[in-house]
C-alpha cells in the first residue's frame, strides 16, 4: 500500500500556476496595472523571507490591519508562508473590545497603514480624528514587532520596518518556512462580547478547500477577472488562474457604489454586498453608470438575498448571471444558487442552494442544520477542536437543496406555536412596493410578547396591498400581532443584517401607545 500524497496548499497551488503562466496578470488595483503571477509569488517569497529573517516563527500571530492591495495580499499570504498567522483588524472597534481581543490574541507582530499608527497616536492627525469622533485603538503601544504600510509620520512607531522593505528585497529562493498545512493560518473574530470574544480559526488546508470549492462553483479559470476587495473571493481566483482586481476605497469608509462601478474595468465577474445592489441598479437604470460588457456574473454573499434584489438584476442586466452565496466564516461556502434558480422557488422558505462538494448537512431535532467538510475551521480561538458547525441557522433538505426556515435566536414562542420570520420575511419583501420587513417581538404595555410586522413601503397604499397579502403569505398561526410601516429597516454589521434588537427597542413605545 502506497502512502497518500499530501496535496499542495494555498501557496503551492499558486506557485505551480506562476510556473505554468508566469506572465500572466495575477493581482492588481482598480484603476491601476497587475502584477503577473511572476511577479505575486516573487514578492510573496521575500515577504517570508525578510519577516523568517527579522525573527518570525511558525505559529506567531500578526494582527493585520491594511486595506486591500497587491501589496496587503502579498503580506498576508507571504507571512503564511513563513508559518505566521493572520489577524484580521477591524480598526474602528472601541479601546475596550480591542483590549479584550489582543489578550485573546497576543500578537507578536502587528502590520497597519502608517495613518493608522498616526491617527490613534498623540498629535495632529491624533487630535484631528478624536474631534471627527474617531476613536482607534493604539497599535503602536503594543509589545510586537511593527510593519508599516505608507511613508513614516509623527505617531507611526520608530524602528517599524517599512512594508516596501519585505516586498522588494532581493531573495535567494522560494521560502520553505516550517508551516504545516493544518497549523493556524487566519483568525477572524465574528462575535462575542469584550469578556468572551469569539474568533475562528482556519487552517492552510481549510482555507485550500474553501477556495476551491468558490473557484468550482462560479466557474473562473485563466481568462476570468474578478472586481471584489474581499480576500474569501479573490483568492479564488488566484488559484484558477484568474486575475483579481481590487477596487480601491478610503480608509474608514465603506463603498461608495458609483466609484465602485466606474472601475470595473473588463471584469467578468464581480463581488457586491446585497445591501449595495438596489442602488447600482437604480444608477445604472438612470444611465448614470454602465456595467461592462464583459460582465457575465455577479456574485452575492454576506446577507440574505431576497427576490426584489433579484428582480432588480434582471430588469436592467437580463444577460447578466447571478449567483448568490451562502456560507459563514466557520464554513465558506456552505451552497450556491443561481439568481433563476432562487426567483423560480415557490416554496416555503428560503432557497440558498445545493451545498458544494464536500460538504454534509446534518439536521438537528431541533431543525438547526449543522455543516462539515474539508473547508470547515479548526475551531475558534482558545477552544477545542470543531468537526462540525452548528449554524444557528434552521432549516432542511429540500431534492438535495438547502431551504432556510429562520434562524434559532430569532425564533419566536406565543402560545404554543413556534413563529419562524425567516419563512415568510423573503415572501414579503419581494412584494410590489416593499422595500424592506422585519419580523419583531416585543413586549406591550401589560408585559406580554408581541409579534410586530414592520413594513418598509413606497408608498401608503403599496402599506396597505402589502397588508391585505400577508393572508396568503403568513401562516394563521403565526400572524402578527400588529404591522407597523417604518422608514427603514436598522442593520449592522459590515453585511448590514436586520439589526432586530434595536428595530425592537424603536417599536417598543409606538406598540405601548
Amino acid at each position: 500500500m502506497t502512502e497518500a500524497t499530501e496535496q499542495p496548499g494555498l501557496i503551492e497551488l499558486i506557485r505551480a500556476r506562476a510556473e505554468v503562466a508566469p506572465h500572466d496578470p495575477a493581482v492588481g488595483s482598480s484603476p491601476g496595472t497587475a502584477w503577473t503571477y511572476a511577479e505575486l509569488t516573487t514578492r510573496i517569497d521575500s515577504v517570508a523571507e525578510g519577516l523568517t529573517r527579522r525573527g518570525l516563527r511558525p505559529g506567531q500571530r500578526m494582527l493585520f490591519s491594511i486595506r486591500p492591495s497587491p501589496e496587503s495580499i502579498a503580506l498576508v499570504l507571504g507571512t503564511i508562508a513563513a508559518g505566521g498567522t493572520i489577524v484580521f483588524l477591524d480598526p474602528g472597534m472601541s479601546e475596550e473590545l480591542f483590549r479584550s481581543r489582543i489578550s485573546l490574541i497576543d500578537p507578536k507582530w502587528v502590520a497597519a497603514e502608517s495613518l493608522l499608527y498616526a491617527a490613534a497616536a498623540p498629535g495632529p492627525l491624533g487630535t484631528l480624528a478624536r474631534r471627527r469622533g474617531l476613536v482607534l485603538p493604539r497599535l503602536s503601544a503594543l509589545r510586537a514587532h511593527k510593519i508599516r504600510c505608507g511613508p513614516w509620520l509623527p505617531g507611526v512607531p520608530r524602528g517599524s520596518v517599512e512594508a516596501r522593505a519585505l516586498l522588494d528585497q532581493c531573495i535567494t529562493g522560494p521560502a520553505v518556512g516550517g508551516r504545516s498545512l493544518d497549523s493556524d493560518a487566519l483568525v477572524v473574530f465574528t462575535s462575542g462580547t469584550t469578556a468572551d470574544p469569539k474568533a475562528v480559526v482556519h487552517s492552510e488546508r481549510s482555507l485550500t478547500a474553501a477556495f476551491h470549492a468558490l473557484a468550482g462553483r462560479a466557474e473562473l479559470g485563466p481568462g476570468s477577472v474578478v472586481y471584489t476587495d474581499q480576500a474569501m473571493i479573490g483568492l479564488p481566483a488566484l488559484l484558477s488562474g484568474a486575475r483579481w482586481n481590487i477596487p480601491r476605497h478610503p480608509l474608514m469608509s465603506g463603498i461608495d457604489e458609483r466609484r465602485f462601478m466606474q472601475f470595473l474595468g473588463d471584469a467578468t465577474h464581480a463581488f457586491v454586498v446585497p445591501a449595495h445592489l438596489p442602488k447600482m441598479m437604480s444608477l445604472v437604470a438612470a444611465g448614470e453608470v454602465e456595467f461592462p460588457g464583459s460582465l457575465e456574473q455577479i456574485l452575492l454573499g454576506g446577507a440574505p438575498v431576497n427576490a426584489a434584489v433579484l428582480e432588480a438584476v434582471r430588469s436592467v442586466l437580463p444577460d447578466v448571471d447571478v449567483m448568490a452565496i451562502y456560507g459563514m466564516t466557520e464554513i465558506l461556502p456552505i451552497a450556491t444558487v443561481s439568481g433563476a434558480d432562487k426567483l423560480a422557488y415557490e416554496g416555503v422558505g428560503d432557497l440558498v442552494g445545493t451545498p458544494v462538494p464536500g460538504v454534509e448537512v446534518r439536521v438537528a431535532d431541533d431543525g438547526e442544520l449543522h455543516f462539515s467538510g474539508p473547508n470547515l475551521c479548526t475551531g475558534y480561538l482558545g477552544a477545542g477542536p470543531m468537526s462540525e458547525h452548528a449554524s444557528g441557522d434552521l432549516g432542511s433538505l429540500v431534492d438535495g437543496r438547502i431551504v432556510l426556515s429562520g434562524r434559532v435566536k430569532d425564533m419566536f414562542i406565543r402560545g404554543d406555536t413556534n413563529v419562524y420570520p425567516g419563512l415568510y420575511e423573503p415572501r414579503i419583501a419581494s412584494l410590489p412596493g416593499v422595500d424592506g420587513c422585519a419580523f419583531v417581538s416585543v413586549p406591550d404595555r401589560y408585559g406580554d410578547e408581541q409579534i410586530i410586522l414592520a413594513l418598509v413601503t413606497a408608498s401608503a397604499d403599496a402599506f396597505d396591498r402589502a397588508v391585505d397579502a400577508l393572508e396568503s403569505i403568513v401562516d394563521h398561526a403565526a400572524r402578527p400581532d400588529r404591522v407597523l410601516r417604518v422608514d427603514g429597516i436598522p442593520t449592522s454589521g459590515r453585511a448590514s443584517k436586520p439589526d432586530r434588537a434595536l428595530l425592537a427597542t424603536q417599536l417598543e413605545k409606538v406598540n405601548r401607545s
